[in-house]
């Protein structure tokens, strides 16, 4: 549930992440899922979207769920060049697409600066296709902007960003296109398999580190 408002964060996290291929398979029969981001759809009255991108989608997804004034947060593709993309098809690094993650978040609890506060702080901004064990294109570190003003935020939000950081910030700011929603299997994943690999090595580890582990 979400329950927790932006708390002062300094640094970023170095990722320890399993690759693709290996550990990123869905583990959930059909049968057994439950989507809780089905209500992303319906949109309250006041909210704004944004799509980031900043490495495995199960990951930002379960930050910006325990956030409050986050709406919803949906897994997903953007980016490429071909229609309802599969998991298996962009993991192919083929389809030019990002894993990326939908946000519907109301302005007046959290602001577009605060939720972009949050993502330098969740994902390696400056490791340009990687984190972690996680490499390719589909993990690479953009802000898909659904407005002009968005854009703006996000250029100002990277230059004072990457005074944190002694690389040059590689992340992409970029129009938002078409959202292709990941399977179902994708969806609320972190909070439906607390238990497999992959969320207890790296999901868990950075919710503890981000004081959102509550």
């Amino acid at each position: 549930m979400k329950r927790v408002a932006l708390p002062i964060i300094l640094g970023h996290l170095a990722l320890a992440a399993a690759s693709c291929e290996e550990s990123r398979d869905p583990v959930l029969p059909e049968s057994e899922m439950k989507d809780k981001a089905t209500d992303a759809e319906t949109i309250p009255e006041g909210h704004e979207t944004i799509t980031l991108g900043g490495g495995c989608f199960w990951c930002v997804e379960a930050v910006y769920q325990k956030l409050d004034g986050v709406h919803s947060a949906e897994s997903g593709y953007m980016g490429g060049h071909v229609a309802n993309p599969t998991y298996e098809q962009v993991c192919s690094k083929t389809t030019g697409h990002v894993e990326v993650v939908r946000l519907r978040y109301d302005p007046e609890t959290i602001s577009t600066e605060d939720i972009l506060a949050w993502f330098w702080e969740i994902h390696d901004p400056t490791s340009r296709d990687r984190q972690g064990a996680d490499a390719g294109p589909q993990y690479r570190s953009v802000i898909f902007c659904h407005t002009g003003q968005q854009g703006k935020i996000a250029a100002a939000s990277k230059e004072a960003a990457q005074k944190r950081f002694e690389k040059p910030i590689v992340t992409e700011i970029r129009k938002a296109g078409p959202f292709y929603k990941a399977e179902p299997g994708h969806q609320d994943f972190y909070f439906r398999n607390k238990s497999y690999g992959y969320c207890r090595a790296v999901i868990q580890p950075k919710l503890e580190k981000l004081n959102l582990d509550r």
